[in-house]
């Protein structure tokens, strides 16, 4: 038997997919291949989950070349778990051949019905999808994330995530706030180290202006080394973006900053064994002042 599990997506809604990951992989002793995008390769073939990765299943519709190769992919299996459940899955279920089929693709054998799905949070919405399949919940062992972080870091630290996806400023909560929370962090004894991509490194330059204490780590880290530095972390506070996702999973005390953008409820971080971050939604990210974000730190 042949088993593939879909899951493509931004950082958060791939780390979400952990438990769900675990759950397949402690159901099933037969080979698991897991279909993702080249992001998130390295990451999934470093874990414990997945036998074989894939990378590339989101190709544009008039790419006939892809969408050849997606199908192709897509083949073969005896078993397929969606956990990416979009609207692409009831075509990805037809190129597939209609193989046995978890998630909500019309006609497949094991759909989730759950009407209230969509006002279910990720990890309860898969959790209880794979129940209609007849797999058990499990709590993912991330020991294989906890290595030493790529750099010597001091004893006493806190990670600020001051970016988040480039084409969504709202979710951003404004640098120069960022700036004062450093500050605060500095005179509690917690060093700064402020985590992004390379273009976020003009963040870490305006934190650093302000608290030179402060570690700019933006564009020198993969996702397993935020892992490794996030284990090993005080507190983090950052925006909704992936990295705080991978903070949260690995058991750092995380404060989130949400804007009306999103819902903490469906797509908030969430922890070992589900346990909740601390949460602050403000509808304008520009209005939610430093003390308020000061008062809540875990």
């Amino acid at each position: 038997m042949k088993i593939l599990v879909i899951k493509l997506g931004a950082l958060g809604d791939f780390v979400l997919a952990f438990a769900a990951f675990a759950a397949i992989r402690k159901h099933h002793d037969q080979p698991i291949t897991l279909l993702t995008t080249p992001t998130f390769a390295t990451l999934a073939q470093r874990s414990p989950w997945f036998d074989e990765v894939l990378a590339g299943g989101r190709p544009a519709w008039w790419n006939l070349a892809e969408v050849m190769r997606l199908a192709k992919n897509l083949r073969g299996f005896d078993m397929v778990y969606d956990l990416q459940t979009s609207t692409r899955s009831s075509l990805y279920f037809q190129l597939a051949g209609r193989p046995r089929w978890s998630g909500v693709a019309r006609g497949c054998a094991l759909p989730q019905v759950n009407p209230g799905r969509n006002d279910m949070h990720t990890l309860e919405r898969q959790r209880d999808q794979l129940a209609a399949a007849g797999v058990p919940a499990a709590r993912p062992d991330l020991g294989w994330l906890r290595r030493d972080p790529p750099v010597r870091l001091p004893e006493a630290f806190a990670v600020l995530v001051p970016g988040a996806a480039a084409h969504r400023p709202r979710k951003r909560w404004p640098v120069q706030k960022f700036a004062v929370l450093a500050q605060r962090l500095a005179a509690r004894g917690l060093v700064p180290v402020v985590l992004g991509a390379g273009g976020e490194k003009h963040l870490a330059e305006t934190i650093r202006a302000a608290c030179p204490q402060a570690i700019d780590m933006t564009g020198q880290t993969d996702l397993i080394a935020v892992a490794a530095i996030s284990a090993r972390a005080r507190l983090a506070v950052g925006n909704d973006t992936g990295p705080m996702h991978l903070a949260a999973a690995m058991g750092c005390p995380c404060l989130v900053l949400f804007s009306g953008d999103s819902d903490p409820a469906l797509t908030a971080p969430r922890g070992p064994g589900g346990a909740w971050p601390v949460v602050l939604r403000e509808t304008d990210l520009t209005a939610l002042p430093v003390e308020r974000v000061a008062d809540a730190l875990p």
